[in-house]
């Protein structure tokens, strides 16, 4: 009965949200009408209504559908990480045949009903699941601090290869990855913008006996980066700091004295371009983490000038930005003869962008 309804009310959305007789649609001014209506309609414990033997194949195939239904981005991937999620596994790749064939509990059930609904309102997958993994990391992930994405791997493992070439570390591109425990460079980090401390806990986690300073203008990312070096147990390696590198650059400068690198996937995104962001992002991310001002550069320009005062001599910067933003990086330094620091190179992203800028304190 109730996979019999919704079906319907699928139809209403997939007529761009036309009110049929048979329909719980109400108002065609909300973009979820039908489905937000619908879930409104059903009892405190829709599952009951579930066929019992509904399986985890079933689930990834239905909510695929419906969520391609209602406009949600990645509607497979979406489906597959929620159902993936409440049946214990990474991927849906981790889990067997059997588990996913096996008939879902009222529990699983429920859970998979309460995570799908708040994707069906846009809410990213990682905010849903409240985690994601990063660098082989598993970090704990809650609104609205900004979403580590796979391209900022990258930049991890860019700092990774350069510092180990310069301490002269032989090894594999595979040992790269984080495989070896241990490793005989000690290089102290400055995270500026640490959001969930993905970048500096991934550098912790490579280089065992490094320690670091993170520092964001936001309490909640602080906070969260906090929680995720306890549960990595690497807190007592790091420093997680609340301030803003623009008005704070001088405290800033004191607390954290001298760092072999300065690394920062900073906010970059133009502030004109700000709208054409995906709805996912918009209603939920810190826009002070994505917004760079009128040309992306408004943070980059604090952590270029804050550079020079707490980098020990030949210490690097290592930035993730807007393709366009190398070009206008160099031309700034240029104006500022007396800054102190050298543009070594730009590094593509596995898209083939201009994306990691990599300077060095002259």
């Amino acid at each position: 009965m109730w996979w019999k309804m919704f079906s319907a009310c699928r139809v209403c959305l997939t007529s761009r949200f036309r009110i049929k007789p048979h329909c719980y649609c109400q108002s065609e001014d909300t973009i979820f009408c039908g489905a937000v209506s619908f879930l409104n309609a059903l009892p405190r414990n829709p599952c009951r209504f579930i066929h019992d033997k509904i399986t985890g194949f079933n689930c990834v195939t239905h909510w695929q559908k419906v969520f391609e239904q209602n406009g949600v981005s990645e509607p497979q991937q979406s489906s597959e990480h929620i159902i993936s999620h409440v049946l214990g596994g990474k991927t849906i790749y981790n889990l067997t045949e059997e588990v996913l064939s096996h008939p879902l509990t009222a529990e699983q059930k429920q859970m998979i009903w309460n995570l799908c609904t708040k994707r069906l309102h846009h809410m990213p997958v990682q905010y849903v699941i409240e985690e994601w993994d990063f660098c082989d990391l598993t970090l704990k992930i809650k609104p609205p601090v900004f979403i580590p994405r796979p391209e900022t791997e990258e930049l991890v493992s860019l700092v990774v290869s350069e510092l180990a070439e310069e301490e002269d570390v032989l090894f594999s591109a595979e040992d790269a990855h984080w495989q070896n425990s241990h490793r005989a460079a000690r290089p102290v980090f400055l995270e500026i913008g640490c959001g969930s401390g993905a970048i500096v806990l991934s550098l912790l986690h490579f280089f065992k006996q490094s320690y670091a300073v993170a520092v964001d203008k936001s309490a909640e990312a602080v906070n969260l980066t906090r929680q995720n070096a306890e549960r990595l147990c690497v807190q007592h390696r790091l420093q997680a700091l609340q301030l803003n590198v623009i008005s704070d650059s001088q405290k800033l400068a004191r607390i954290c004295g001298s760092v072999d690198v300065i690394v920062s996937n900073p906010p970059y995104v133009f502030h004109e371009d700000m709208p054409g962001l995906i709805p996912d992002i918009l209603r939920y991310e810190d826009y002070d983490a994505l917004d760079g001002g009128a040309d992306g550069l408004k943070v980059i320009r604090a952590i270029l000038q804050l550079a020079p005062t707490v980098l020990k001599d030949h210490g690097k910067v290592f930035l993730e930005v807007d393709p366009r933003h190398p070009e206008m990086i160099q031309n700034w330094l240029q104006e500022c003869a007396d800054m102190q620091l050298t543009y070594r190179a730009t590094h593509r992203d596995f898209c083939g962008k201009l994306r990691f800028c990599e300077l060095q304190r002259s």
